[in-house]
């Protein structure tokens, strides 16, 4: 009976990589760091702590290539926080309406500073108020779905609106004013159908 063969190139699993790093060239370092960190923006924008994350992933970079190519690319205004949570906020709220909570959530998920980050989410909304932004989630919604009738279907609206990150205070005064206005349409048709 043979034995099958172990192949020498199968690691076992409890095996550690204790294989030595090669020493990293700073210079050379710094070279594909701010190569990749131009390759990076060139994607997509991204926050100065972002860029920072993503270009620590790679175990060439060192903490200083980083620190350099961000630098280099601030100086010349590629990377600015202030720049780019002004645009990627006001780009969110006009690509899809959203609340001010769920703007600061998405800002904190970007790495924005909480103190830049409150002076965003205060730019974008007075350049469009957040009722404005609530009526437009809300009339979105009751064309898609139509007008709530049932209970659950109102119930159904305002998580949604809540879920957009509209405050509830909000969401309660214009659902609200949905009702009312649904109710005062069937007065009407009932007493339409009464005169008839």
């Amino acid at each position: 009976m043979r034995r099958p063969k172990r192949r020498a190139n199968v690691r076992d699993i409890n095996e550690t990589d204790d294989k030595p790093k090669r020493p990293v060239d700073p210079e050379r370092s710094r070279t594909r760091t701010l190569q990749r960190a131009v390759k990076l923006l060139a994607a997509k924008p991204r926050s100065v702590a972002e860029l920072r994350e993503r270009l620590l992933e790679k175990e060439w970079t060192t903490e200083e290539a980083a620190d350099y190519a961000i630098a280099k690319l601030s100086e010349y205004g590629y990377v600015n926080d202030e720049q780019f949570a002004l645009g990627y906020a006001s780009a969110r709220v006009r690509q899809k309406p959203v609340g001010r909570q769920q703007l600061a959530r998405d800002l904190q998920m970007k790495q924005i500073d909480r103190e830049l980050a409150e002076e965003t989410l205060k730019k974008v909304f007075e350049a469009t108020p957040e009722a404005e932004l609530i009526d437009a989630a809300i009339e979105k919604r009751v064309r898609l779905r139509g007008r709530p009738t049932t209970r659950q279907e109102t119930k159904s609206l305002f998580d949604h609106l809540l879920r957009r990150g509209f405050s509830y205070d909000l969401i309660i005064g214009k659902v609200r004013a949905l009702s009312s206005a649904e109710l005062s349409d069937d007065e009407e048709d009932a007493s339409s159908d009464a005169d008839d």
